[in-house]
């Protein structure tokens, strides 16, 4: 089995940008990756669940590999695998129910007869090794079965872009309890969730913000100008200076690029700074992310960051001469906080410390699509 070419065409795209890293932000490279699959699954002939659940693995591996370090991503065909299984096993118990005890098999026929089942606020998650219902069983053709099933893949589908598209709202809801009046905040660069986050605390909350600049990026001066026209009171300072207001801070809030399965996270480059400063004057280290960004993976990367450099030259320009000679620059994207440099991280489905950030990836990914291969 194979996607369609119009689907194909989409994919190729997507890669091509992902590996140009024309994909700006992990939020953005999740809904692109997600109409792509959207459109791999409405253009999909199978017979067997296991056909489509291989092609979706292959699409995302292909992607995966066109930019290994855009977590995102893969995170965003895992948790799509893990809602088809789940629409497929919820459609197929209901069949089974609605059929009664002499008929077990799956029939697309009774089920498109008896309709949709109700949508549930959670659905119990299947064993990652239980294999699924065999479609050999069932008394529709294939061309029936696929037609059938395909409107309940695709609305389940959509439920993660909603979630995509609501995600700032959603991790924006406690801010009010988490941020108290005349308290003075620590962020990092420019993150759209933590953006988000104090903007909507400053509805009611009186507070103050300081940013560090986050060079040779200096995101934060962005940042800075955002919260500052939306009424915050807000200081922008130079990397060079954490150390020395950290006594001053209440708390530091920091975005994630990636949560980690062992509670870390690849951040911002200084993120790791603030964090350890943070730890020296006993400050609460709080990371705002999105449930999309958690992905089950490990740390194989480095100490402190993850390996993932861009241009040197914002560091240290080519005019320079005789001194590029001598040196070797580094300007890595992220660094890589530990699981002991954090409080708490604030997601869309509440707070959560990072000692439970591996039951949280068993609850949404399966087991078998950590690693996005096919059989």
């Amino acid at each position: 089995m194979s996607a369609g070419p119009s689907s194909l065409k989409h994919v190729e795209s997507l890669a091509n940008r992902l590996r140009r890293r024309q994909v700006c932000g992990s939020r953005q490279a999740a809904l692109e990756t997600l109409f792509v699959l959207q459109k791999v699954v409405s253009e999909a002939r199978f017979s067997h669940i296991e056909e489509l659940l291989d092609l979706v693995k292959s699409i995302g591996a292909r992607l995966v590999k066109a930019q290994p370090k855009e977590h995102s991503v893969g995170n965003t065909v895992r948790k799509a695998l893990h809602h088809i299984r789940e629409e497929y096993n919820t459609a197929a118990a209901q069949n089974s129910k609605t059929k009664g005890p002499p008929q077990t098999g799956f029939s697309i026929s009774n089920f498109l007869l008896t309709g949709q089942p109700k949508k549930h606020s959670s659905h119990p998650k299947s064993p990652a090794v239980e294999k699924l219902p065999s479609v050999d069983r069932m008394d529709a053709n294939s061309e029936d079965f696929a037609e059938g099933l395909k409107p309940l893949l695709m609305d389940a589908m959509q439920d993660i872009v909603d979630e995509l598209e609501t995600v700032y709202d959603n991790v924006s809801k406690t801010a009010k309890d988490h941020i108290h009046s005349d308290e003075i905040i620590l962020t990092i660069g420019k993150s759209r969730t933590v953006e988000a986050f104090l903007k909507s605390a400053a509805h009611h909350r009186k507070f103050t913000v300081i940013v560090a600049e986050s060079g040779p990026s200096y995101t934060g001066h962005d940042m800075a100008r955002n919260l500052s026209a939306a009424g915050i009171s807000t200081f922008l300072v130079p990397d060079s200076s954490l150390h020395a207001i950290m006594s001053r801070v209440n708390k530091v809030i920091l975005g994630a690029h990636a949560i980690l399965a062992n509670g870390g996270m690849f951040a911002m480059t200084g993120s790791l700074l603030a964090a350890t400063a943070a730890r020296v004057h006993s400050t609460p280290v709080v990371v705002c992310a999105g449930q999309f960004k958690l992905t089950p993976l490990w740390n194989l990367y480095h100490e402190y960051g993850a390996l993932d450099f861009t241009d040197p030259s914002r560091v240290l320009g080519f005019d320079e001469g005789k001194l590029l000679e001598n040196v070797e620059v580094l300007n890595p994207y992220y660094d890589y906080v530990n699981p002991e440099l954090v409080h708490v991280y604030i997601t869309n489905d509440g707070d959560h410390p990072p000692s439970s950030v591996y039951r949280l990836i068993k609850e949404t990914y399966d087991d078998e699509d950590h690693e996005l291969q096919t059989r």
